[in-house]
Order: structure tokens, then sequence, then C-alpha cells
């Protein structure tokens, strides 16, 4: 609760230092009550069963006169249950400088590079905000250097990244962990720098057509840990992270023919262990104005593949994602998007929903569910097989 005053009190004095600028200063962000209620007693002794929480996400956004611009987005949340999960961060705090030929954008930010519904291989400039959620969509703020040169033959972006993020990983008594607790108090480097090792990023992207293409080159501090069997200061087993130093190159593909759209991600990746490939990609059949109704539904098809196996820090090595998106396309933007994870090589199995309605013009419930089905004892999610479970969140937007 302090965290949350707090903030509010850091919204209100950014505030008022920027109303002489009111005419090029934008306040906007949204306020969420979430509930997170599971169906099963919690696996491990020291877990809570439910959990409720606040989150504030306010932005500040002021706009030179040269079309140049300062972008602040802080996030804090204030949790129940997992004093991991109550955090804060600063999602973005940068400026943009736009020329005629090329913009330069220093500070932290957000970048996200990806096609497919179910996984994201070729995403690697954010760091994961893994207590936020299970499906790893929520990503921490990075600190960089972004140069984007756009030509008539495609966008080059370059990245110098200055300053590692850390995974974040539940504390012991929240849900979706493992059977041992990551100490992220006892974190690992292959570099010697540790946080202060330097990455670099080159990309190059191009719409061809139909064709939407990214190609990519990745060198620095891997953003998956390895996990090492380590113990804490109370004398107890635990996960340690290990962060090695990696280089990735990465391919994505997206093509566009009459109601189908194809999909690709692939990287190929050395340092983390053994040299590695892997892939994901599938199809998107959309059919628009079902009997004169105005909803559209989408047909999804994946499949993912890692050939490390059941070393893969995915958790996906050889599976098929099926899903249906729905979209009403009323008045309120009513979506669905439901999912089946199948395992095909020891039938894990698990489904994944997210939902969301607008209430008003200022409010928006959303609500997402969890579900393993089953699962192998060597699999990554049978420790996550009592964590079936629906989250509720109610925003408020200004």
């Amino acid at each position: 609760m302090k965290q949350i005053v707090y903030l509010f009190y850091v919204v209100t004095v950014l505030s008022l230092i920027f109303i002489p600028w009111a005419h090029s200063f934008e306040l906007s962000g949204n306020i969420t009550a979430e509930g997170r209620f599971f169906f099963n007693e919690p696996l491990f002794d020291e877990q809570e069963r439910h959990d409720i929480s606040l989150a504030i996400e306010p932005e500040f956004y002021y706009q030179t006169k040269n079309g140049s611009s300062i972008t602040f987005t802080p996030f804090i949340r204030a949790d129940s249950a997992d004093t991991e999960r109550s955090h804060f961060d600063v999602r973005e705090l940068n400026y943009l400088w736009l020329s005629d030929n090329w913009e330069l954008r220093v500070g932290v930010s957000k970048v996200f590079w990806g096609v497919t519904e179910f996984l994201h291989l070729v995403d690697i400039i954010n760091q994961t905000d893994f207590v936020e959620y299970i499906d790893g969509e929520d990503k921490l703020g990075q600190p960089m250097v972004y140069v984007s040169i756009p030509r008539d033959w495609g966008v080059v972006d370059f990245f110098i990244l200055p300053y590692f993020r850390e995974r974040t990983f539940p504390g012991e008594k929240g849900r979706f962990r493992s059977q041992l607790v990551v100490d992220t108090d006892s974190v690992m480097y292959e570099s010697s720098d540790e946080k202060s090792h330097i990455d670099f990023a080159l990309r190059y992207s191009h719409t061809i057509g139909d064709w939407d293409v990214g190609m990519y080159h990745f060198n620095g501090t891997g953003r998956e840990p390895t996990f090492v069997p380590g113990i804490d200061s109370d004398g107890r087993p635990v996960l340690r992270p290990f962060y090695e130093l990696i280089d990735q190159t990465g391919l994505d593909l997206q093509v566009v023919k009459g109601n189908w759209l194809l999909k690709l991600e692939s990287i190929y990746r050395s340092g983390q262990g053994e040299s590695f490939y892997a892939a994901v990609g599938g199809f998107e059949y959309s059919l628009v104005h079902i009997a004169l109704s105005g909803t559209d539904l989408g047909l999804i098809g994946e499949w993912a593949y890692d050939d490390r196996g059941k070393d893969a820090t995915t958790g996906f090595d050889n599976d098929i994602m099926a899903g249906v998106r729905i979209a009403l396309n009323d008045a309120s933007s009513t979506e669905l998007i439901a999912g089946l994870i199948t395992d095909l090589d020891n039938n894990d199995m698990s489904i994944s929903l997210e939902s969301s309605r607008r209430l008003s013009d200022n409010f928006k419930i959303e609500v997402d569910a969890f579900i393993v089905i089953d699962s192998s004892e060597d699999s990554i999610i049978h420790s996550l097989r009592d964590d079936d479970n629906v989250q509720v969140e109610l925003s408020l937007f200004f």
C-alpha cells in the first residue's frame, strides 16, 4: 500500500510539473484491480490459495515542437499473497529524436518482435516479467540506445543494450512456481561484467507485397536462464538462475493470402550449452461476418519444435497448439481467444483462455484462465498441475 501511495504522489507531482506545457503534454494510463482464483489447494505448503492485487500504470507523454517526444511509463503492483509479485518497474522512460532519415530512442523502452500466437521465439530484447502471469506476455523495461533507419528497401534497427534485466519469478507463497523456489538473490552470470555487460542487436525488416519479413542477430546475455541447484542463506535448497552469453539469429515471416494468415518464427542459438535450432509456425484462417451476425471467427493452428528436446527452456519441444479467436465486433469490443496445447511426446495438455470486454468508455474487464489437463512427471508444467485458475481484471483507463 505504501508503494501505491508513493506512485500516486509521483503521478501528481509530475502532472503539476508538466501543466505549463499542457498543450503538448498527455497523461493517460490505467488502474487495475485483479483477483486470481485457483480451483485447487496449493501443491506446496507455503503457497496461498488465492490472491488479489492492485496495479497502476500511468503514461506521461510530452511532444516537442519538432516532433520529438519524451515518454515515461512507470508500473507498480501490490499483491496480497506474494511479496515477489509486489514490485515496481519503469516500463518506459525514453527520449525519441526524429530526423528526416532516421530515428534515435535513448532510455528505457519496450520492443516486441514476433508473429505467432502462442509462443514468441524471436522476441529477445526485453526481459519477461514472469510474476505477472504464466503466459510470459508482460515485459520489463530495457535500457537501450535504439537507432532506426527506414528506407524504401526496408528498415534497419540497431540496438545497444548497456544494462541487463533479470527475470522475475514467484516467491515461495506465489503460485505458478516450481517445487524449488527460484532464488533471485543468488543470480550467476557467465560474463564477469554481470548486469553491466553490453549487448547488441541488429534487425532488418521489410514488407514485400503480402509478405512481412524480419531478420536479426543478437549478441549478449541470454534472457532465458539455466537453473542450477543451490542453497539459500537459510540453508534451504533453491534454484539459482544462471545467465549465459549467447549469439542468436532469428527470422520471422508472415504472409496474407485471402482469408489465410501464415506465420513462422525460427531461431538458431549458440552459447547456452550446445547450439540448437527452434521454430514455431502455423496459420490463422478467418471467417468474417458469420451468418450475418457481425462476428468474426479465427481458427488457429501452430506447431513448435526445439531440438534440445526436454532441455528446452521454453517448455515447447514438440507441441501442437490449436485455438479460436472470436471478435463480436460489438460496441463493447468483446473478444475471446482460447487455445489447447498438446505435447506430442508425452501427452502433456493444457488450456489457456483470454477474453476482454469494455464496460464503458473508461472501464474494461478481462478474464483469463489456465488449466492443466494432463502432465508427465518430467515436464515443466507438472509443478503447475494444481494451479488451474481464473484471473479477473477490472481496469479504469484515464
